[in-house]
């Protein structure tokens, strides 16, 4: 059977249609059974002008990330479309409109830009367009079907996708968009293929759990639900507000609430009062919002009261750079804070993982009383996947550790020392329960005493530690083999999927070499990155931050010598760029004074 991994770039202006016919192509793909991969650039301004490039990577086996080249670029926009004809590889592809509607000056076309071995083909978007629908719009569906035509696509995904798109306007406009398609599906069927590239069977799973589609933030709001979310406080702000927004049309259905509040202080500290209240509550936001929030986190710490936290990372400091991916949040998320102020952060790697983080932030933050942060990025948050999740609830309804009715009729201490520094929680109005809570230092009552803070410090943390063996989580995981390497590779959030590939890569070359994903980076589990350390001649940290906010993390944490490899191209990281550095270190590994 011939495995299918080819990459598609669509790219043209915000009012061509890009963003979408890379939606409808990738879910067709994902609906015919094709693992699916896709990331969409679009422009910072309000306005919605600028270029906007859709990316799709399908597969017949699980990959990991995007690929550094492109097999097939479709230009909807030759303008914005020419300066990433180099992105497309040798003997790839390249689709175009071949009579544009007004003549074009010399240099504009983007047949005249195509490098040699790059395969061109010309079509009639444009006017197969106004030939089938009576004007321009579909240019995005013509060029769409011509490409299912030229590649023996099976078109009834595609019908099936379009359908659902416009289902609820004028059927006329679905009517007309699928004879565009079927038109251009013709023609492209009917063109004599110059490359090779082909679409092998896909390889489809019946594994007893439900195959879907869907983007970083879409599996947090699904953990959030299947976690029993109560309550839901945010302020919008990019790219963690489509999370509020699915949440504001799925909580209420489910008896949950919902409130847009004036600020992110405001959110947090309402999300902070639901979890002292008994719920499970959450707020969402980015780096500037984060930075708002952490003096109500301090309390959060030091109440000890369950709250969730999901935090998308863009391009900063300050406002930054709201539609460009980074990892550079991490700091602010681990150490933000008066004083010895630590809590969980989680970071998971891909769209899976955003969902069971998601539901596992709830349980954690409630049996270990504490603010749990989980951090994804603008990479993870807006690229979608087909994912595996569980048709059986995997986490539970309540997790908290309730005071027990044998103890009731006894004086009540809140925060009282335990054997596992984890102490009996009450809920407000509950019998025997009254207690004090204060962002002062405090004794077992809840009452401010600074005397016992050395005490009270140590429960705060230790309590912490137990979080490593949280069920149903990944801490932490190796890939790779076991033993002895010559390089590994550490890394966190979604830069670890270009990790992945990169280690693949290298290993087909003959390069020693294992990888390992770190998902809980507060408290950092210390001892399995020091064992993985001791099995490595030579250790890179790659990710999306100027500082190397991860490898200081590490560092403190680890005496072993590694390599950095930070990058802040605002777009994900290059696996050519991993895997340059992996076949330096191997090569310093074999002749360390050549090196």
């Amino acid at each position: 059977m011939t495995d299918t991994d080819i990459q598609l770039m669509f790219c043209g202006s915000a009012g061509d249609g890009t963003i979408a016919v890379g939606d409808i192509f990738k879910r067709a793909m994902a609906k015919a059974g094709y693992k699916v991969i896709a990331f969409d650039i679009y422009p910072p301004e309000i306005r919605g002008f600028g270029k906007c490039i859709s990316r799709v990577r399908v597969t017949s086996r699980q990959a990991y990330s995007l690929k550094q080249q492109s097999d097939v670029l479709v230009s909807l926009n030759d303008s914005y479309a020419i300066p990433h004809v180099t992105e497309i590889r040798d003997f790839g592809s390249v689709i175009y409109d071949q009579a544009p509607i007004a003549p074009m000056a010399e240099g504009e076309h983007i047949s005249g830009h195509l490098l040699p071995g790059q395969l061109p083909y010309g079509l009639r978007i444009r006017e197969i367009s106004d030939q089938t629908t009576g004007g321009s719009k579909s240019k995005n569906i013509v060029a769409l079907g011509y490409l299912a035509g030229l590649y023996g696509i099976k078109g009834d995904p595609f019908h099936q996708i379009i359908q659902e798109k416009f289902q609820h306007k004028d059927p006329s406009i679905s009517e007309t968009n699928l004879r565009a398609f079927d038109t251009s599906y013709d023609e492209g069927a009917s063109t004599f293929r110059l490359d090779f590239i082909e679409l092998g069977t896909p390889e489809r799973q019946d594994v007893g759990n439900k195959v879907q589609m869907m983007t970083g933030n879409a599996a947090v709001v699904r953990g959030c639900l299947d976690a029993g979310l109560n309550n839901f406080f945010g302020y919008p702000i990019t790219p963690a507000t489509s999370i509020m927004e699915s949440l504001a049309t799925e909580l209420p259905r489910r008896g949950g609430r919902i409130v847009q509040t004036e600020d992110e202080i405001s959110a947090i500290a309402a999300t902070i009062g639901a979890g002292y209240a008994g719920t499970r509550a959450a707020t969402a936001t980015s780096g500037p919002g984060l930075a708002l929030m952490i003096e109500m986190l301090g309390l959060g710490v030091m109440a000890e009261v369950p709250s969730v936290i999901f935090c998308s990372q863009r391009g900063g400091p300050s406002t930054g750079m709201p539609t460009k991916t980074e990892q550079s949040d991490l700091h602010l998320a681990v150490y933000g804070g008066a004083g010895d102020a630590q809590r969980i952060v989680l970071a998971p790697t891909n769209v899976e993982g955003a969902y069971k983080c998601a539901g596992k932030a709830f349980e954690m933050a409630e049996k270990y009383q504490t603010p749990v942060i989980v951090l994804l990025d603008l990479y993870l948050s807006n690229r979608y996947e087909t994912v595996v999740l569980p048709r059986q609830n995997p986490f539970e309804a309540d997790s908290s550790k309730y005071r027990s009715h044998l103890e009731r009729g006894v004086a009540y201490n809140r925060f009282a020392l335990t054997e596992d520094n984890i102490s009996p929680r009450t809920i407000p109005g509950e019998e025997g329960g009254i207690h004090t809570i204060t962002g002062l230092e405090h004794n077992e009552m809840g009452r401010p005493n600074d005397q016992i803070h050395s005490k009270m410090s140590e429960k705060r943390h230790n309590k912490l530690l137990q979080a490593f063996d949280h069920p149903g989580i990944t801490i932490h995981k190796r890939f790779g083999g076991e033993g002895k390497v010559d390089v590994g590779i550490l890394g966190w959030g979604s830069t670890f999927g270009e990790i992945f590939e990169a280690m693949l890569m290298a290993q087909a070359e003959g390069i020693n070499c294992s990888a390992m994903k770190v998902v809980m980076l507060s408290p950092l589990p210390s001892q399995p990155i020091k064992e993985f350390f001791s099995d490595c001649g030579e250790i890179l940290i790659p990710e999306l931050n100027y500082e190397g906010q991860f490898a200081n993390l590490v560092a403190s944490a680890v005496s072993q010598p590694f390599t950095r490899l930070n990058r802040v191209p605002g777009v994900p990281m290059q696996v050519e760029d991993i895997l340059n550095q992996i076949r330096h270190l191997a090569d310093r590994v074999k002749s360390p004074t050549a090196a």
